[in-house]
């Protein structure tokens, strides 16, 4: 029985051990990350990643360089402080910084260990972390390592509240039935969740098509709070109705205090917030176009996207040569969707547009780079350019005047049938939807010519190359005009869009189909 018994186990063993082996080798990897505040008043804020099942005996954890939505270098690795990982019972394992945004473990292959660091925050900014003794404001980006490869493992969060902090803002996923744990599909979610915590205010939401849309704020301040959300309601309704549909299932406004920017998510937005500012109608108006500007976000960049953004490259940036589409075209609806909302007039629209106009014109670096090389080097010259040194524009500026030469040349081709809307509805269908997956820069124009069914060569010019533009060719369409005096004291151009005073029958339907009055 001896020798039956032997010979058995060696053949059962032959059988289990490759199964052993298998399953070894499609071990995954846990990232559990718990993020506590110690010392808010130093400006800084912990972090205990905890993971386990990893195949190498030697892994290499980075910080992302950059955050997507902010498109510059800002290596956060560089405020990662006292960092040092450990195994379970405590022993110090051998960790190598490589570069300011690497840091190599050894001698972790089959063990759960800990990877413990401070983040140190300097700068009150929407695409920096921030922590003080009244709030935290923390970037994914600048806050969790990741792993070349495991980009899309999901990602559990534990948040240790300070004391006297009530409340947490956040686009990431809660766990069920557990307090301040949150949950990511993957890495790109994790770093498009930014995270607000504080004693937060809580604005009355409302919905748009039956999806719940809210606004939490910290240090919001003193304005017409109903006021406000009623306005708001009918920007996201003017959005909603250019493309015709909601990819998400509740949207939140996050209003991380006093300050300058904001930057768009999946199904949020962190927004610098100052509704003191609020109290009179150009305070309102601005407001309003900023908060239209970050939503359609969503849409175009989020969803609608060049090929480049996304996957994201968070060492070396994710370098594209469209963001004058997906910022340039994001001002351009700004603009049109306040409008459509019914919350300015016609000459506030127009002014919108002289302001880009007279920016960009008067610029003397617009001789110098076409939008798509603004697009491209953004990540040196920053997101709106260096004016005067000879050498950048922002799409930002030259972005919305295109936009609005395209949408007025689609619009005079088909006899006021199609717009620049349809382009951006097929984009968002045939690439988002159907092959999702972003376009290239043939297949932008390819987009834009299909729905005008002519050729728009002469326009992408003004794309791909540094011409100077002929205004009055394209806004003729839609029965306006520009014209321009200069100013004796600085020389500079003063340019002002007008409407033609005796318009033909399409350009006056193009005209007023822009301007709301009769949708496309």
């Amino acid at each position: 029985m001896k020798a039956f018994f032997s010979k058995l186990c060696v053949s059962l063993l032959l059988i289990i051990l490759p199964t052993i082996c298998v399953i070894a080798q499609v071990s995954k990897p846990v990232f559990n990350y718990t993020v506590s505040f110690p010392s808010p008043r130093e400006q800084s804020y912990h972090i205990e990643l905890n993971t386990s099942g990893w195949n190498e005996n030697t892994v290499q954890f980075k910080m992302p360089r950059w955050m997507p939505g902010y498109y510059q270098i800002m290596d956060y690795g560089k405020n990662v402080n006292n960092i040092f990982a450990i195994d379970n019972e405590e022993n110090m394992l051998p960790l190598k910084q490589i570069d300011n945004s690497t840091w190599e473990i050894s001698e972790v292959k089959g063990k759960s260990f800990k990877i413990i660091y401070d983040i140190k925050t300097k700068r009150k900014f929407v695409a920096t972390s921030y922590v003080d003794i009244d709030h935290a404001y923390l970037i994914g980006g600048a806050s969790f390592l990741y792993v070349d490869g495991f980009i899309n493992f999901p990602v559990y969060i534990e948040i240790k509240n300070h004391s006297n902090w009530k409340n947490i803002a956040t686009g990431l996923e809660k766990v069920k039935n557990a307090q301040n744990q949150f949950i990511a599909s993957d890495f790109d979610i994790l770093y498009d969740s930014p995270i607000l915590i504080s004693d937060l205010e809580e604005l009355q939401s409302f919905k748009v098509k039956g999806v719940e849309h809210h606004f939490v704020g910290y240090k919001m301040g003193d304005f017409n709070k109903e006021k406000f959300m009623q306005n708001l309601k009918l920007v996201v309704e003017s959005a909603v109705d250019i493309m015709e549909d909601i990819p998400f299932n509740e949207y939140t406004f996050i209003a991380i205090g006093p300050g300058n920017g904001g930057i768009e998510h999946l199904n949020n937005t962190t927004i610098s917030f100052n509704g003191a500012r609020l109290g009179t109608d150009a305070g309102m108006n601005k407001m309003m176009n900023f908060l239209a500007h970050e939503y359609f976000h969503h849409y175009n960049v989020k969803r609608i996207r060049p090929l480049e953004v996304g996957p994201f490259d968070y060492e070396k940036g994710s370098k594209t040569n469209l963001l004058w589409v997906s910022e340039g075209l994001s001002v351009y609806y700004e603009y049109i969707i306040v409008k459509r909302a019914g919350l300015i007039n016609d000459r506030t629209l127009l002014q919108n547009f002289e302001k880009n106009i007279n920016t960009f014109e008067n610029n003397p670096d617009r001789k110098h780079q076409s939008l798509t090389q603004a697009s491209y080097e953004t990540w040196k010259d920053g997101p709106f350019g260096n004016r005067g040194k000879g050498t950048s524009i922002s799409y930002y500026q030259k972005g919305p005047i295109v936009g609005l030469l395209f949408d007025f040349a689609i619009r005079n081709a088909t006899e006021n049938e199609k717009s620049l809307d349809d382009v951006m509805r097929y984009l968002y269908r045939e690439y988002y939807k159907k092959k999702k997956r972003g376009f290239s820069d043939a297949e932008f124009q390819e987009a834009c010519e299909t729905i005008a069914g002519v050729s728009l060569k002469s326009l992408f010019e003004y794309v791909y190359t540094t011409k100077e533009i002929d205004y009055n060719k394209y806004l003729n369409f839609g029965g306006l005009q520009i014209e321009f005096k200069i100013n004796p004291t600085d020389k500079k151009r003063k340019y002002t869009l007008k409407k033609i005073e005796k318009p033909s029958f399409l350009q006056l339907e193009i005209l007023n189909s822009w301007l709301g009055f009769n949708k496309v």
